[in-house]
């Protein structure tokens, strides 16, 4: 599908390492979109639909060195959002629309605020309500929750991660579950 413009719609040419070795340079847009280009992205200019990736938009490109995987909303981000902290790393999507790449969607966040963020999305709020009233499989009793969330919390802590999964017969996935409050989250 050739580029069609849209009011409103900017266009940047991505740079990254190994981009000169490719025949058709690339860009992103403000709306989200990406294309490939050889001289001008509205002449020969084709929109890109990507493969998506953990539900993230990606451009995979054959360069000789390196991951040829690009993550839309990341370089959408690098050249139309403003980072307001150099331990801004992350980018997040303001609506946890992960097909919604329009920069005014794309916000820059620490690593806390982006884990933050991602906790009180709509899907992990539904998953988290579903688990709290979950009856069946369930390996832990409230009394070994609390139990496990003591020993984390206790500055005089002993036992390891693992060592805690393997006392209670859980897996170590479990344990961190329960301290970042995924699971369990209402003991």
């Amino acid at each position: 599908m050739s580029v069609k413009k849209i009011a409103g719609e900017n266009w940047k040419t991505i740079s990254f390492k190994g981009a000169k070795t490719l025949r058709r340079k690339y860009a992103v847009s403000n709306l989200g979109r990406a294309a490939s280009f050889s001289k001008d992205i509205y002449e020969d200019g084709k929109v890109l639909n990507g493969s998506i990736t953990s539900g993230y938009k990606t451009l995979n490109l054959h360069i000789e060195e390196g991951n040829g995987t690009l993550y839309i909303h990341r370089e959408v981000a690098k050249l139309f959002c403003k980072k307001a902290s150099l331990k801004q790393k992350f980018v997040i999507h303001n609506n946890h629309l992960k097909a919604d790449n329009r920069a005014e969607n794309l916000t820059w966040k620490t690593a806390e605020d982006a884990s933050e963020h991602q906790q009180n999305s709509p899907k992990k709020l539904a998953y988290k309500a579903a688990q709290a009233q979950r009856k069946k499989g369930v390996k832990l009793t409230q009394v070994q929750v609390k139990a496990i969330k003591n020993s984390l919390a206790s500055a005089k802590r002993k036992l390891t991660y693992k060592q805690l999964a393997e006392k209670y017969k859980v897996s170590e996935m479990t344990i961190y579950r329960i301290k970042s409050g995924e699971n369990w989250a209402a003991v």
